[in-house]
């Protein structure tokens, strides 16, 4: 029952669409130009840095909000759960922010509130997250690759770091842990399976964050 509450937490405060919500004010709906997504990166390209960093910010807030909703709500009490259910929580984010119900579904891929994920899980998720994103994102521009190497990192130092007692929890958590971030992570990358495929084919579209690539709004 506490699993289905911490889902449903985390998919109401994925429900904020940062960057419909800035489109709106901004006189367009944000899934109507560009990748037709409604997240950072396409905020970016749309409507400036500015836009894109708000909404960045938005969406990572509202990751970080919900689990540390659930850790406050439920981890005193079940200490030994308190990972299941933030990882619980953060699911329902990345649910509610790619399919929000009252947007017909359609929203964004989750990456920004996965970084949400990523900062109020545990503290050595941090840099790896950090350097496998900025890292592969200065080097080669491509926001879908750092966001698709910060999954399956994500995915690594999950078991690595449960195998080695970090959570404390007991190994049938454990495993359940693993498979909400497996979860997670394949979503992920079938969210970003138009991407893989740019890729491979060398395709895909660079991200500038100072340089001007934003897309003419008719």
């Amino acid at each position: 029952m506490i699993r289905i509450i911490c889902l449903l937490i985390g998919y109401v405060c994925g429900l904020f669409q940062t960057a419909f919500i800035y489109g709106k004010m901004n006189g367009i709906d944000i899934r109507d130009y560009g990748s037709h997504n409604a997240g950072t990166t396409n905020a970016l390209r749309v409507l400036g840095t500015k836009a894109g960093l708000i909404v960045f910010f938005g969406d990572v807030l509202k990751c970080v909000i919900a689990v540390t909703i659930v850790r406050f709500a439920f981890g005193p009490a079940h200490p030994e759960m308190r990972y299941l259910y933030m990882i619980y929580a953060a699911a329902g984010v990345i649910l509610g922010h790619n399919f929000p119900f009252y947007l017909h579904f359609r929203g964004g891929k989750g990456i920004a509130a996965t970084a949400g994920l990523i900062l109020s899980f545990h503290p050595y998720f941090i840099p790896v997250g950090a350097v496998l994103f900025f890292v592969t994102f200065a080097v080669t521009h491509y926001v879908s690759l750092g966001s698709l190497l910060v999954y399956a990192g994500f995915m690594i130092e999950l078991v690595v770091l449960g195998q080695m007692g970090i959570f404390e929890t007991s190994q049938p958590i454990l495993n359940e842990i693993y498979i909400v971030g497996a979860f997670l992570t394949i979503m992920a990358y079938w969210k970003h399976r138009e991407n893989i495929k740019r890729l491979i084919h060398g395709e895909e579209r660079r991200t500038y964050l100072f340089k001007k690539n934003k897309e003419e709004i008719k």
